[in-house]
């Protein structure tokens, strides 16, 4: 389902079991040869059960056109965190017409700090595979997705890169700006 640049959405995470993760309060910018991007202004909300943040700074997230296993975010400054990429299951647009996806844990990260590119929450990735009893394809799967993406994300490859990314930040600016 495609909307009109500017519309509002929700973004939904839940974990495995279908329990509520994160919802981000976003903005759809449009649509590239990568995914759908959604952007998240300064002021909106991103909240889950015990934890409530207000963005202090824009991103922009990218839900792949081919791919559901994992959801790009990319922070603009003064953040220190550039690139965040969740790894997931069933990421994309559901029956109601809004982005979601389950939660997997496992995150690849872009700091602009002396921590560079890693593969993050890999200690909550093994209780949860535990907890959750993750069938050993999704597991196999999952993991050799984090380690492909840490590797194109090391590589600057687009959309991994920052001229990607900040096209879709200024048309986050530009839709701002004309409000």
């Amino acid at each position: 389902m495609r909307h009109v640049p500017g519309t509002t959405l929700a973004f939904r995470w839940r974990k495995w079991d279908g329990s509520p993760h994160w919802q981000h309060e976003c903005v759809y910018l449009g649509a590239d040869e990568y995914g759908d991007w959604v952007g998240q202004r300064i002021g909106s909300r991103s909240f889950r059960p015990g934890r409530d943040v207000t963005l202090r700074s824009t991103s922009v997230m990218m839900l792949p056109h081919d791919r559901q296993d994992f959801v790009l975010t990319v922070n603009d400054a003064p953040q220190v965190t550039r690139v965040y990429i969740d790894v997931a299951w069933d990421a994309g647009w559901g029956d109601d017409g809004l982005p979601t996806a389950i939660d997997m844990d496992l995150d690849v990260v872009r700091r602009l700090d002396e921590r560079g590119v890693y593969i993050d929450d890999e200690d909550e990735w093994e209780e949860h595979r535990v907890r959750y009893g993750y069938p050993s394809r999704v597991i196999e799967m999952l993991e050799a997705t984090a380690h492909e993406l840490e590797a194109r994300v090391r590589a600057f490859e687009a959309p991994f890169d920052d001229a990607t990314a900040d096209r879709w930040l200024a048309v986050l600016a530009r839709l701002d700006s004309n409000a």
